[in-house]
């Protein structure tokens, strides 16, 4: 895998770059639509291919390990011949699930113990297995097992989980060094900071996966709850630590506004369900703001989802038509809405790169968050 900055931003710490992957080039700033199950909900291939067109998705270790499983996944040959996508995938290592499934799951030194959600079964992740679960699902960039700690978070626990999670980095390293690819490309680990949302730890935590060297890096445990203004400051703080030559994923974030800030702190790369799940409950997210289709106003407005019809291939809908599917309960509104949610994010990074090349980034994002944020 090679990184290389092709642009800055003079007025921010905004830059462009290009991620280069056996499956294909990852031009950044980059959004990763979430493909938890080797598949985005609620859309088609050909249309995440072709009107979408991100560089790269994100699919889920641990959903990818109870179902289909292994067995399928290595028969397949690897999670792009079984989903038929050839560009670049990652996969986080189960992290966040340790996270989300607090009445399922032990957490000790050697690893994590949890129920499955489907039928109750139980299994470990260890950091080792956690390596050997990744390659064989064969993602081109996998994630450090970690622990990703809540909000708000005791100090002395979330030093103990940074400490684990450094403990758990070190065998994921050492174990992943030591395997052979199971398909025939190279794949990369790229460990995660953590630290709650304390200075000292989050410095100790960018410090120490700096040092460790790997081909990237990633931010984990915010967007979990606190205040956007914090998540901001210990993005800012990580970003300014980890190494500038090399790509930085902040994780599960977040909103446009989110995101458009957080490239301004020096993120490359974002994932977040927001888009595709907000989708599927009737949010829109568009250039003049935030739509909730299913509201009565917008029974008789025959403008199309967004203005300008150039950069979205969904400008022939109408807000009268997509609220009547939503009412009426048609599989085909969570679809339209999908689309458009999954193109606006992709539209929304490509105008980031192209402000970032003309180096006006900074003036262009003070002028489109405002709106980006507001309820129409």
């Amino acid at each position: 895998m090679k990184f290389g900055i092709s642009a800055r931003d003079k007025g921010s710490k905004a830059r462009a770059g290009v991620l280069s992957t056996d499956h294909g080039d990852i031009k950044t700033p980059a959004f990763m639509p979430v493909g938890t199950a080797a598949t985005v909900k609620a859309i088609h291939h050909k249309d995440l291919e072709n009107e979408v067109r991100p560089d790269i998705i994100l699919g889920n270790t641990y959903h990818l390990y109870l179902r289909p499983g292994l067995e399928v996944l290595h028969e397949a040959g690897g999670i792009h011949r079984f989903m038929s996508w050839e560009k670049p995938v990652l996969t986080d290592s189960g992290g966040y699930q340790v996270y989300s499934l607090t009445d399922r799951r032990k957490i000790s030194r050697e690893g994590v113990q949890f129920q499955s959600h489907i039928d109750g079964s139980r299994h470990t992740f260890t950091p080792e297995k956690g390596m050997d679960i990744q390659r064989m699902i064969g993602a081109d960039i996998i994630m450090a097992f970690d622990e990703c700690t809540p909000y708000p978070c005791d100090y002395n626990y979330a030093k103990k989980s940074m400490h684990l999670t450094h403990d758990w980095l070190k065998r994921c390293c050492a174990h992943f060094d030591n395997a052979q690819p199971v398909y025939d490309y190279s794949q990369s680990l790229f460990p995660i900071v953590q630290g709650s949302t304390y200075k000292d730890l989050r410095r100790e935590s960018a410090s120490f996966v700096r040092d460790c060297n790997r081909e990237g890096n990633a931010i984990g445990g915010l967007s979990v709850g606190e205040p956007a203004e914090m998540m901001y400051e210990m993005t800012e703080l990580v970003c300014d630590i980890l190494p500038g030559d090399k790509p930085r994923y902040l994780m599960g974030v977040g909103t446009p506004q989110n995101i458009i800030e957080c490239i301004a702190l020096g993120v490359d790369m974002f994932d977040c369900v927001m888009p595709t799940r907000n989708a599927r409950n009737g949010m829109l997210f568009t250039r003049e703001g935030i739509i909730n289709i299913r509201n009565k106003k917008w029974q008789h407005d025959f403008s199309f989802i967004d203005p300008d019809g150039d950069a979205f291939v969904d400008s022939r809908y109408t807000k009268a038509y997509l609220r009547h599917l939503f009412v009426a309960g048609e599989m085909l509104g969570p679809i339209i809405a999908t689309l458009h949610n999954l193109r606006f994010y992709t539209w929304l990074l490509e105008e980031a790169r192209k402000h970032i090349f003309h180096n006006n980034f900074e003036k262009w994002r003070q002028s489109v968050t405002v709106s980006l944020a507001q309820r129409l």
